[in-house]
This record gives structure tokens, sequence and C-alpha cells, in this order.
């Protein structure tokens, strides 16, 4: 049986309780009321200095560690209790982003730290203070996506890595192993961006494809580039290593939209490097890579039928306006945690934190001015688009409002067929509020902007962006509390004025509904 295979068999059965004789996780412990009026036999599963979790026949219980006796190998020791994080998943995360964002959390105390290498999967990094005494050990495996879901379920690990979202059956799973939601915001957040970027030979005469063409490449019903456009030239598909969760994002959101399937002469590569030295050897070669890894091959920018054109860039990703934006998640159980677990997730939604991912070759999600001059082929693309339903007069009120204000990068969207903010905009929607707690909008004037796709009437359909722009401004007073008096928040609605992709697809209505984020120029 595969490791990863008996992991998720092990997964399911402390999910639904059951005692597999090759599937524990840990030593059990018996706990015992002092009044000796109970006793709970379990697997520790948590413990923050206080209190103690435990998974039992009954489900997930907590328990206040000074109020039991404890019994078993695995008992916390309160006077050398040293907090140890165990995080699996994703390669990209795991070897770069995760231990250099812990290595600056710990400076930011003063502290030191300390990298130990285990095994070629397996290293720690030891955060030390003044006194050279452990405050904390952060465990890391590097692994699959896959593996970090399963680590999580199985109890092996405090964290996952993932590099696409949690799959609904792995959230279920978690869920039945008293995991709690972890698709709610406070167990997944964002921690940066990342994309996938489609590349081509270097000396391929081809500088953009549409996304449905991309689609139609890699399962196998486009053979020659001339068939869309390109050169006399047969088509050779690329991919990264099956089970990689990048790959999954590819194929999730585009294989599978189109009801496909990956065409079976597509060449499988162990790694990013050996996927990006196939293509840059082999003309009319075709692949889909990490944005900050497509070295010597050419990048292509994604179209659509209406010629609405997304070039993969910074700006691009922090907005969503790039189709392929895939952000990079770290998903939390529902158990108390340690304080200084807590003080590393509170540290990660900083401006220091933001500047780590930002080293680390990913894009960081810190919200970034975007002029009105800098948006010239928007509004060009609002025009040349514009028919009978956005009236000359709607476009010059458009411009009216925004032209003095400036666009920040911070933008939300909504899950397919939902209300719901999707996963990024979660997140983006958590860092605009505790940059207004942290006083970076004071005396400001903040504007949130609906903008619909073009399907139905136009009125409707601003009624729908305007209703959009009032949710999220809902979610943001509840996420403070309530909006401080010297911060200023409105709402404005433009309907489908200001398309950003073509509303035959669903790509493009996705990037159509959305709610941007404008700050007055006058209130630097």
């Amino acid at each position: 049986m595969a490791p990863f295979t008996k992991k998720l068999k092990t997964a399911v059965c402390i999910a639904a309780v059951l005692l597999c004789a090759s599937g524990a996780a840990a030593d059990p412990v018996t706990v015992t009321s002092k009044s000796g009026g109970l006793a709970l036999t379990g697997d520790v599963v948590g413990y923050d200095g206080a209190f103690l979790q435990l998974h039992t026949d009954y489900g997930p219980l907590t328990l206040h560690y000074g109020a039991v006796d404890c019994e078993g190998a695995d008992c916390p020791d309160p006077e050398n209790f040293v907090p140890i994080v165990r995080m699996s998943g994703a390669a990209r995360m795991v070897e770069v982003a995760m231990p250099a964002l812990v290595e600056a959390f710990g400076r930011s105390y003063g502290w030191q730290s300390v990298l130990t290498q285990i095994d070629p999967i397996h290293f720690e990094v030891a955060l030390l203070d003044d006194a050279e005494v452990t405050q904390a050990t952060f465990a890391f495996r590097i692994t699959t996506t896959d593996e970090g879901f399963a680590d999580l379920v199985a109890f092996e690990a405090d964290m996952a890595l993932a590099v696409r979202e949690i799959h609904a059956d792995e959230a279920q799973l978690a869920m039945d192993a008293g995991l709690g939601d972890l698709t709610a915001p406070r167990q997944s957040r964002i921690i940066g961006l990342d994309a996938l970027v489609p590349v081509v030979h270097p000396a391929l005469e081809l500088d953009a494809i549409a996304l449905q063409d991309v689609a139609r490449v890699f399962r196998g019903l486009v053979d020659n580039w001339a068939d869309i456009g390109g050169p006399d030239l047969p088509v050779q598909r690329h991919l990264g290593p099956d089970g990689n969760g990048q790959m999954q994002f590819f194929e999730d959101r585009v294989i599978s939209l189109g009801r496909g399937t990956l065409a079976q002469d597509v060449i499988r590569h162990t790694d990013f490097e050996a996927l990006r030295s196939a293509v840059s050897e082999v003309p009319g070669s075709i692949a889909v890579l990490p944005f900050s890894k497509t070295g010597n091959t050419q990048p292509l920018a994604l179209r659509d039928a209406c010629g609405f054109t997304s070039i993969p860039v910074t700006t691009t990703l922090k907005t969503e306006d790039y189709p392929l934006t895939e952000p990079l998640f770290l998903y939390i159980p529902d158990r108390i945690q340690p304080q200084i677990v807590r003080d590393f997730l509170a540290w990660l939604r900083g401006p220091e934190a933001q500047l780590v991912v930002r080293r680390s070759g990913f894009v960081d999600q810190g919200a970034v001015p975007i002029s009105l001059d800098a948006q010239g082929q928007r509004f060009a693309n609002a025009i040349a688009n514009a028919g009978e339903d956005i009236p000359l007069v709607e476009l010059q009120r458009m411009v009216r409002v925004l032209m003095p204000r400036t666009r920040l990068s911070t933008s939300f969207r909504f899950e397919v067929g939902s209300t719901r903010l999707d996963a990024q905009s979660r997140s983006n929607l958590m860092a605009l509020g505790q940059a207004i707690r942290d006083g970076r909008y004071d005396g400001q004037s903040l504007m949130l902007v609906g903008f619909s796709d073009g399907r139905g009437a136009p009125q409707p359909n601003r009624e729908l962006s305007s209703a959009r722009a009032e949710a999220v401004k809902r979610a943001l007073t509840a996420a403070l509390g309530s909006l401080p008096d010297d911060v200023t928040v409105e709402t404005e609605a433009f309907g489908e004025a200001l398309p950003m992709g073509c509303d035959d697809t669903e790509w493009g209505r996705q990037m159509n509904r959305r709610v941007e984020l404008w700050i007055n120029q006058s209130n630097p």
C-alpha cells in the first residue's frame, strides 16, 4: 500500500473513531480528575501549557490540565513545556517561505533560530531566547499538499501547508475527525500568492493564449500550434509531478472545468527545474510553471474572445485579475493553541511578514496603489465594449467618481454561484481590517466599488453590484466590531460598466463580478 493511501486509511479510521491497530498516531494516555470521578483514555492532540486536548471514543475533548492526573508516555510536562508546532505540506512552502517566516518572527522578539536537518524531508527550526532557552520548535515535513492534509487529519501535523484550496472531501474528513471547518476564515489563511503561468519555448512566436486553448492543448484537442494561430509546429505537452498541489490546481481550475481529462501523452517531470529545462530545449513545447519559476522560457499572457488580456505580474496577482492566481494556504485545526502560536498567526498578517513573503519569491498581500493613469487599458476596454446598455453618461459618472481616487490592489470576489467571498478575498478582508486597526488608514476615505458581469439587464446588474459592495462593507464592519470614527468607508456601484473579461465564459464573468477598493488621493 502506498504511503499516502495508508495515511488516508489511518485518517479515515481516526475520523470515524475506530480503533485501528496499525493506525495509532500516538500512545494513548489516561487522565483522571483530581476528585477521581472522571477517567478518560485517548490520544494527546494538543496542549497549550494550560489545557489538554484529547481525541477519545467520544470525540475531541479539552480539559484543564491542572484539574486532572495524567498517566502515559505522552502526558505533557508543564514544568518543561516547549511548544512544538508540526507543519506538513507543499514543498514550495515548506522549503522556502515558512522557515523564513518563522526565523523573522523569532527575530522580532530578539531570538535566534537554529535549524536542524533530521533527514531529507524532515527538519526543525528552534527559536532560542538570549539565555539560549528554547521558546518554541517548528518541525517541518517536506511533502505535498495531499500529504499535508492527510498528516493533519491523522493528527501527525498541527498545520497543513497547501498550494491549492482544500477539496470538499478533505474538509469533510477533517470535520469528521473533530478538526472543525477548515474552510472557515479563522481556520484557514493565506500567507502569500503565487500563480501558474503557461510557458513555451523562447523561439515560439506567441505572446498570448486563450485560457480555453490552454485547456484544449492539455486535453489533447490541439496537436499543432498552427491550429490556434501559432507556427506550424507539433505541440509537446509537459507538466510537473502528478500529485503536486500546483498541478492539481491547474487540473481543477482549467482542465476539469471543461469536463475534460489530461491527454495521455503529457510528459511528467519530477520537479519544476526539469520541467523548465524540457520546455526551453524543445521547440513546440508548452508547460505551466509557478510565477517565479519561468526562467528562460517564454511566459504567455492569457486572453479571451473579447480581446481582454491578463498579464501575470505582481499587480494582477494581488487584484485577482490574473485568472490563474494561486493563494498559498495555511490550514489550522480548531483547537486551543499555545500563546506563541497565536502570536505567530497574528504576526503573519503584519507588514513584516509580507516583506518576508516577497523576499521568498512569492507575491505578498500588501495593498499597493494603482493610479488612474496606469489603468488606461481598462478604461479603453470599457469604452470599446460599452453598448446601448452602458450610456456615455454612466461612463462619465464613473470617471468623475474615480478620478480623485487611487485604486488599491485589494479586491474582493465571490465564489462561483455564491454570495460568499472567495478564499483570497476573505483573506483580503481580514488584512484590510487589521490595517484599519493598526491606524494605516486613519483620517482617510475608503470607497468599496462594486461591478457586475454583463448578463441580464443593466439596472438589476447595477443593483447587484451595489449589494455586493454593501455586503463587503458589512463583513468589514463585522470583522472590526464597528468602523472607527476616523476612517470613512463608502460604497459605490457601476454594474457592468468596467469589464475585466468576456461574459461569454465563466472565467470572464468571475473576473467581472468584483468589489474594488479605492482611496481618496486628497488624504494621503
